[in-house]
């Protein structure tokens, strides 16, 4: 009884200590003073969206009233408001309130042309990323990056904490099935902030015919990776919750399923389920659309049964759970159709269907993410800031 009193005060001073550090975190964009100068007499690009704050107003909002020539804005999936559903294409604007041209870089093209990159001298990247391989915002990075590498452009990455930053788990990607939701050699789960991924983009040579990228990083005060954070704004519109953050991981692998993780609900990437799993369970849910976050969400009007995960803590497991997709893929009734083919895209490798399908337990597949699951730890080691 002793020893679990005491483990349970080392947890309590931990989380204890952990919030303390939260009270005290400064994001990079809030530590004006450290870049402000730098950006001065400069014509300035942005790749922001709706997370991109200082304070409580929008880094374009403030850095304008601070004097900051900002010629162009860039918007990287959902939009620059972040108000665009998953998925959906966004054509070229003119932001309303300040007049900036609005670059798109989820609709016609992925990487800023020459002709969009035309008059700037920096471009400053500031986005609340959530730290999964297949949240492609890290991709956003990549083709910025090596679009400023080729026009000769510096770029300042305002750094953020990763909500998923306390784990490194999952099949390290194979490029043979490299995708814009799964770019590079990592696993599923990274373990790193914008910045550092940002230098191990460099540092590995990913980007075409391995040209570097002129990096300016403005680092965050007191983060550690362990860090409970929950972003104040929500990254994209179905990451609504600091549950939905914190589940998507192990969830979205669920999108190359014909299953609903609960778009067009209140509660996305917090429930799992099916009208096929009637038999199974007890809980239920309906999707519907819901405009501007899921225009059609999968099996929508259908009401499907399923696992509620709104109250489960991933946290103490550090880890992805994979036993959620193998136990319901072993009971559904319809096999052959569970899986699609974005499935692959996202598990970054066309071994874990295979497995799922012949029956291998979970401890069976981890073994097979080895050994370049831990060869990822150690290349990840050289690039961490935050130690």
């Amino acid at each position: 009884m002793k020893k679990v009193i005491s483990c349970l005060l080392c947890i309590g001073l931990l989380f204890s200590d952990l919030h303390a550090q939260h009270r005290h975190l400064v994001v990079a964009a809030d530590r004006t003073a450290s870049y402000i100068s730098y950006l001065q007499d400069k014509n300035v690009g942005m790749v922001i969206n709706q997370t991109s704050v200082i304070g409580s107003k929008t880094s374009v909002d403030s850095l304008l009233k601070l004097g900051i020539r900002i010629k162009k804005i860039f918007g990287p999936e959902h939009g620059f408001r972040g108000n665009a559903s998953d998925g959906a294409k966004i054509d070229d604007a003119v932001d309303s309130k300040t007049g900036i041209p609005a670059i798109s870089l989820y609709g016609k093209h992925y990487k800023p042309t020459p002709g969009d990159l035309k008059g700037l001298d920096l471009l400053v990247f500031d986005i609340q990323d959530v730290g999964a391989r297949y949240y492609t915002f890290i991709s956003t990075l990549h083709y910025v990056m090596e679009a400023c590498a080729e026009n000769n452009i510096e770029l300042m990455i305002l750094d953020r904490p990763n909500p998923n930053g306390y784990f490194v788990d999952g099949p390290v990607l194979d490029t043979a099935f490299r995708s814009f939701v799964g770019m590079h050699a990592v696993p599923i789960v990274h373990g790193m902030t914008i910045a550092e991924y940002a230098q191990m983009i460099n540092g590995e040579g990913w980007l075409k015919n391995h040209i570097k990228c002129r990096l300016k990083i403005v680092k965050m005060e007191n983060y550690v990776h362990n860090l409970l954070y929950a972003p104040p704004i929500k990254p994209s519109p179905n990451l609504n919750t600091r549950q939905s953050i914190l589940l998507y991981p192990s969830l979205c692998l669920f999108e190359g399923t014909t299953l609903s993780i609960g778009r067009g609900t209140p509660f996305p990437f917090q429930v799992i389920g099916h009208p096929l799993l009637q038999s199974k369970t007890r809980f239920s849910f309906t999707p519907q659309t819901i405009p501007g976050v899921s225009d059609n969400p999968p099996l929508k009007g259908q009401l499907c049964y399923g696992i509620n995960l709104q109250h489960y803590n991933i946290i103490k497991t550090g880890k992805l759970n994979l036993s959620w997709i193998i136990d319901t893929y072993k009971l559904f009734p319809d096999k052959d159709h569970f899986f699609n083919a974005y499935f692959t895209k996202l598990a970054g490798t066309d071994q874990l269907r295979k497995q799922i399908e012949a029956g291998k337990s979970e401890e069976e597949i981890r073994f097979s993410w080895e050994p370049a699951l831990s060869q990822y730890k150690i290349m990840r080691n050289k690039y961490l800031m935050y130690k």
